[in-house]
């Protein structure tokens, strides 16, 4: 490796600075850019298309102090290294880092994959220049980005609602989502009986059975509906029994003799599942540890940084060398021989147009460190971390061997069929069982059997069963689902998850990605008026022709030119959005009719969506899933809605009249007509409006509550209710009211126990706890502030974006948003200029 007298290598983060430095030493000089440098502006577009769309870019202004320290750094060294991420986004940084900085001496890229001796020193030893190739390909994709965008969104606010956005694969998500839902709407549930059996051996042992056939006649079963309609296919004539039948013919069938006449016994082989990729290993993390997209990325960002993983965007399948030697070497030690197959496994990536030459990801080094010896590391990293060490193991280890049977058990008149299997070598299975999917059955085993044995019914129970809609995606699914289209990249899976649902395009219930009706409008929109920006192959191929580019087989403004342009008559950017566009008809969704045949309908406005039913209007739960909006339910919601705003009474002190209203978040309280409109809050968290009356609601308006003098400050302690909930304040100190305890008749003595947990210096308003710093150990919270929301460790505050939850911000997003801020240092206070005074 070589050691320079004064080498500077630049980063992207301060973590990933602080653990180059331990690899290298005090040789090197390590400085961090804290991400991009310098973007297409926040507030215009940034791309001239008159002029070859050349580019516009902007220092940010929180990275002047950055760009300064680095400037430094560079005049104090004889040679540069940058060594920014192995990817597009990484080779851009290293490019505008040159840019910016304008070093004189030798500039190198180095690339490497994961942060260990090993690899820094091969890293070192191949040094290379800036592939322009990569840096061209990811500006045409911020080119792309930008144009859609910043051209499409201005229409969506108009046309629809403000703050939509529109994006270039973020649309094509949405549209996936809404597809599923239409699917869910279309889908007709059926349904059937049968019969399940317990039955037992002579030496005692139960198993359970299924009817296949009565009197000669098979059954249905759920093979026989298509998974399209939910309706019986064609030509499937086979008996579709009623409760009545099937409680009828288990009557009949329990004390009758049974035998095992038929037995199959199929030995099979499972295979292990390939190392991990970008994708595949948000989906496992959704599966097994429940992480959102985001999380995962960032707690991987965390391991790859801190040198414990190999680069965590990648869709890769493959292994180096060293990799497979270590995975090999730990499996025979710690399984034994019979685990370890003859030679390697090498896995090809299938995923279309896969784009980084990386490795798959696996623990970093020649040699995997144990997950039980990582004590340092916080529990989301350590989690992840064992679900990496155990699939790369298990990727290299001998398939498991398995016994499949098939038992019939028959009299005269039934048959009856069980499945089961037998894991007779558990091979990979020892160290790794991939999650499932939701709706994924269960495994079962049988007892021993042999054909002719007789077994005794020890009861039979009618079962019913119906068809299913197709699953809504969860975040994992949907992954898969882009994967498989080639839609999207590793570096963009999580940051679209992230958007669709804080835009609110999609809620997510139990887990499921759910359309709102918003969403419904802009797929609707861009269907009709921009088909191609949602057509699966189309924005497919913008995927290919942005690899062509970052390999240097196509130009990037022929491209540009013909998107934003046209070509040969096909319309381009441009064109479409001079099109005329009929807002009223997309922003309409049809329910049906009232008994009177006048339509009701779903109407999305600036406000969200609401129901129509003639001149009545009600507003609409944003949440409220369409594939589940049935014309019944849609009237009731109508009368319900038609009730509303609701009169209680007249205020004695005010003499102005109380009313219960309904807005796009839910009920609530007025004082006051809206002429005359004095003060508004929101219901109590879990209460219903028809617990309301005038003097619930006045206790309501009447907030906050004096509870008295606090015994040992003398300030009144208050019980207000506020944006996120019920909360308690004394002096400067808040906090919020646990579940459980009731904002209106608390007390004091109750109410100072609730102030004084938590320690820490009294200030602002907690919203929620997000975790301890895994390095410092320090409590990370978010608090309401005066300008909003913002997340703090006690001595770095970092504002929430707008319309961010607080509720969304996960540790590991906060702990590197702190570092962020914490390295461009102190805000400088900007004084007024004094007036000179004229003589």
């Amino acid at each position: 490796m070589a050691t320079e007298k004064h080498a500077l290598v630049i980063v992207e983060s301060p973590s990933k600075a602080r653990t180059l430095q331990n690899v290298l030493g005090g040789e090197y000089h390590i400085a961090a850019s804290v991400g991009h440098i310098r973007d297409l502006p926040k507030r215009e577009m940034g791309v001239d298309t008159d002029h070859d769309f050349q580019v516009t870019y902007q220092i940010s202004p929180d990275k002047k102090k950055v760009i300064a320290e680095l400037k430094k750094a560079v005049k104090q060294a004889d040679v540069v290294y940058l060594a920014t991420d192995p990817d597009r986004e990484g080779e851009a940084i290293s490019w505008h880092l040159t840019e910016i900085l304008d070093p004189t001496v030798p500039t190198y890229r180095l690339v490497f994959h994961e942060v260990t001796q090993e690899a820094i020193r091969h890293a070192f030893d191949e040094p290379r220049d800036i592939d322009m190739r990569l840096v061209r390909a990811q500006e045409t994709r911020r080119i792309l980005d930008r144009l859609v965008g910043y051209e499409l969104s201005p229409l969506l606010w108009r046309k629809i609602a403000p703050r939509l956005s529109a994006g270039r694969v973020q649309s094509v998500a949405i549209r996936l989502v809404v597809e599923r839902e239409r699917a869910r709407l279309k889908f007709k549930t059926s349904a059937w009986w049968d019969i399940a059996a317990k039955f037992a051996t002579t030496q005692g042992e139960t198993f359970t059975a299924a009817l296949i056939s009565a009197g000669g006649q098979r059954l249905v079963n759920g093979k026989d509906f298509d998974r399209t309609t939910g309706e019986l296919k064609d030509g499937a004539e086979k008996l579709v029994w009623t409760q009545v039948e099937a409680v009828e013919w288990a009557e009949k069938l329990c004390g009758h003799d049974w035998r095992v006449t038929a037995l199959e016994e199929k030995p099979s082989q499972s295979n292990p599942w390939p190392p991990f990729t970008t994708s595949t290993l948000q989906q496992e993390a959704y599966r097994k540890l429940r992480f959102s997209a985001k999380r995962t990325m960032q707690v991987a960002q965390r391991l790859y940084e801190s040198g414990y993983i190999t680069y965590m965007r990648t869709d890769s399948t493959s292994l180096s060398r060293e990799a497979l030697a270590a995975a090999r070497g730990l499996i025979k030690q710690r399984f034994g021989p019979e685990y370890l197959p003859p030679k390697a496994r090498i896995y090809k990536t299938k995923v279309k147009n896969a784009q980084e030459a990386h490795e798959a990801i696996r623990p970093a080094g020649s040699w995997f460190r144990d997950p039980g010896e990582l004590t340092g590391l916080d529990k989301d990293m350590q989690r992840l971390y064992d679900l990496i060490y155990r699939r790369t193991l298990a990727c290299q280890m001998a398939p498991a061997r398995i016994r499949q049977t098939t038992a019939e058990i028959t009299d005269d008149e039934a048959v009856f069929q069980a499945t089961g299997k037998v894991v007779e070598f558990p091979g990979y299975l020892a160290a790794y069982q991939a999650g499932r999917d939701d709706g994924d059955g269960d495994d079962k085993t049988l007892p021993p059997l042999t054909e002719g044995e007789a077994v005794q019914c020890e009861g039979m129970e009618p079962k019913e069963h119906e068809t299913k809609p197709p699953a809504r995606y969860t975040e994992a699914t949907l992954i898969k689902e882009m994967e498989s289209l080639g839609i999207g990249r590793p570096s963009t899976y999580a940051s679209i998850m992230d958007t669709i649902q804080r835009r609110e395009y999609v809620v997510k219930q139990k887990g499921a990605l759910v359309p709102t009706f918003i969403a419904v409008a802009v797929v609707r929109l861009m269907e009709r008026y921009f088909t191609d920006l949602v057509d699966y192959q189309f924005t497919a191929r913008m995927e290919d022709v942005l690899d062509e580019i970052s390999r240097g087989e196509r130009e990037a403004l022929p491209y540009l030119q013909k998107f934003y342009f046209g070509h040969n008559g096909d319309q381009g950017l441009k064109d479409l959005l001079g099109n005329p566009i009929d807002s009223r008809e997309v922003c309409t969704i049809r329910i049906g009719e009232g008994e009177d045949e006048v339509p009701v309908l779903v109407r999305v406005g600036r406000y969200g969506p609401y129901l129509e039913y003639g001149d009545v209007r009600t507003n609409l739960d944003l949440e409220t899933p369409p594939a589940e909006l049935s014309l019944e339910q849609a009237l009731e919601l109508i009368r319900k809605g038609g009730e509303y705003p609701k009169e209680l009474g007249t205020d004695p002190a005010t003499e102005l009249p109380v009313l219960l209203k309904k807005g796009r978040y839910g009920f609530y309280l007025q004082l006051g007509d809206n002429d005359h409109k004095q003060k508004q809050k929101s219901l109590l968290p879990g209460m219903q409006p028809e617990e309301v009356n005038l003097d619930v609601a006045l206790d309501i308006l009447s907030l906050p509550r004096e509870l008295g003098m606090h015994p040992e400050t003398g300030e009144a302690v208050l019980a207000d209710l506020g944006r996120y909930g019920p909360y308690l304040k004394s002096g400067s100190t808040n906090r919020r009211l646990p579940k459980g305890e009731d904002l209106l008749t608390i007390e004091l003595e109750r109410a100072v126990e609730i102030l004084a947990k938590g320690g820490g210096r009294a200030g602002a308003t907690v919203l929620r706890p997000v975790g301890q710093h895994p390095a410092t150990g320090v409590d990370i919270v978010i608090k309401e502030g005066r300008y909003g929301p913002y997340i703090t460790d006690g001595k770095t505050n970092v504002s929430l974006k707008k319309g961010e939850d607080p509720e969304s911000v996960e540790l590991a997003d906060a702990v590197e948003r702190l570092a962020a801020k914490a390295a461009q240092g102190p805000t400088k206070r900007r004084y007024p200029r004094r007036k000179k005074s004229g003589r």
